[in-house]
């Protein structure tokens, strides 16, 4: 049954109350709902009322269109000179001996590995350290370009912006101008965690505030230039707090036209300092899913992390507003499998990631970092490649998302 009928028997359903058949209206007529009605949701719709609202949502924009790219993380270090309580991947200075710290040579090394592989995005982040400051990391991007001009910088979240640029006695907009200049194309959408200060000052404290991870995300969308955008659900905040965050974006949004994509970012509780909170449930992590969808009404994409949720959720989440699951990752990352998530050696091959989205018959397309369609896989032959390579690699490497 298409979204369309779907939608239609829910609004048809004399037993649906008032306020949630106004707000299935509004969907259907392509009307932004207001922040009540955005708590609303979490309060009072059911998963399926909220599935059939985004999938509505999800299928006028794309179809069955599934998203995905060959891809590889860079993690320069785990080690930080921040001490967020969720954090389960960084360890602090004085931790050293627990941690890594790549050089220069190094993350090149890890750029050339892919070398005549069918790889487009370097996604780059990790912790925050001294060393990795304003001139190296403009060193790196045109290293990086000049080895492999096809090959997309995405790179670094305003948590490391802001600490580099306060350190360089650089603007936001300056910064952000050079670091343009330098090779970057685009920015993850790390961060962004939680924006309202009652639950930020309590989990991540002491790095850039809510404000300044939407100023520096501002400056670079005036360059014309796009990045993505992250919540982190599931812990000590409220519905309302979520909202609170998904219009906080949603008014950034509306001025600048600059985020792609919404990721939402399940909090993991193994090894941190908040391990005494419990993880939400699947029927939560689909409500959340659902409901980003139905409020970012100008945002084109909504992503499910499959490294960080697992690829049985990674499936159910194509019912629930979800149009894009990242990427290859080829075991590049370790910012959710230390914090316990399912996928511990998150890589995935072309084919499996194909095979993902057909399983739950969605129709799968390789992007590049902008969207634009690389291939189309819904009846791609596999054999030949097979034949020759015995497998497909896939790009990976160390970190997290956004």
């Amino acid at each position: 049954m298409r979204s369309e009928t779907q939608i239609d028997i829910l609004l048809a359903d004399p037993h649906l109350a008032p306020e949630l058949k106004n707000i299935a209206q509004k969907v259907k007529n392509s009307e932004r709902i207001t922040f009540d009605e955005g708590v609303l949701l979490f309060e009072k719709g059911d998963l399926g009322y909220l599935g059939t609202l985004a999938n509505y949502i999800r299928e006028k924009r794309h179809g069955d269109f599934t998203y995905f790219n060959r891809n590889f993380h860079i993690e320069p270090t785990n080690l930080c000179v921040y001490d967020c309580k969720f954090c389960s991947y960084s360890r602090l200075i004085k931790q050293r001996a627990e941690g890594w710290e790549l050089t220069m040579e190094d993350m090149m090394n890890i750029v050339k590995k892919y070398d005549g592989q069918p790889v487009t995005e370097a996604h780059i982040v990790g912790g925050v350290l001294p060393q990795y400051d304003f001139k190296f990391y403009t060193e790196l991007f045109r290293a990086i370009k000049a080895h492999r001009p096809e090959l997309h910088v995405k790179a670094l979240t305003p948590v490391e912006y802001h600490y580099i640029f306060k350190k360089a006695k650089l603007s936001y907009a300056d910064g952000m101008r050079l670091m343009k200049e330098a090779g970057l194309e685009s920015m993850p959408g790390g961060g962004a965690e939680i924006f309202h200060p009652e639950i930020r000052e309590k989990i991540a404290a002491d790095k850039c505030t809510g404000e300044q991870w939407l100023q520096i995300h501002e400056e670079w969308h005036k360059l014309g230039m796009r990045s993505n955008a992250t919540i982190l659900y599931g812990h000590i905040e409220s519905y309302w707090h979520r909202i609170h965050h998904l219009e906080e974006l949603r008014k950034l949004q509306d001025r600048t036209g600059g985020f792609q994509t919404f990721i939402p970012l399940k909090f993991r509780n193994k090894d941190n300092q908040m391990s005494n909170v419990a993880e939400v449930s699947v029927i939560e992590d689909l409500k959340n899913y659902a409901v980003s969808r139905i409020y970012l009404d100008n945002f084109d994409h909504i992503k499910s992390y499959w490294a960080m949720i697992g690829r049985d959720t990674t499936q159910l989440s194509l019912a629930f507003g979800v149009d894009d699951i990242d990427g290859t990752i080829d075991d590049t990352t370790k910012i959710y499998s230390m914090a316990g998530s399912e996928e511990q050696h998150p890589a995935m091959s072309t084919r499996e990631l194909v095979d993902l989205i057909k399983h739950v018959n969605r129709h799968p397309v390789e992007r590049d970092t902008l969207y634009n369609v690389l291939t189309d896989y819904n009846n791609y032959d596999f054999s030949a490649e097979e034949k020759e390579a015995g497998f497909i690699a896939l790009p990976v490497i160390n970190e997290g998302i956004n």
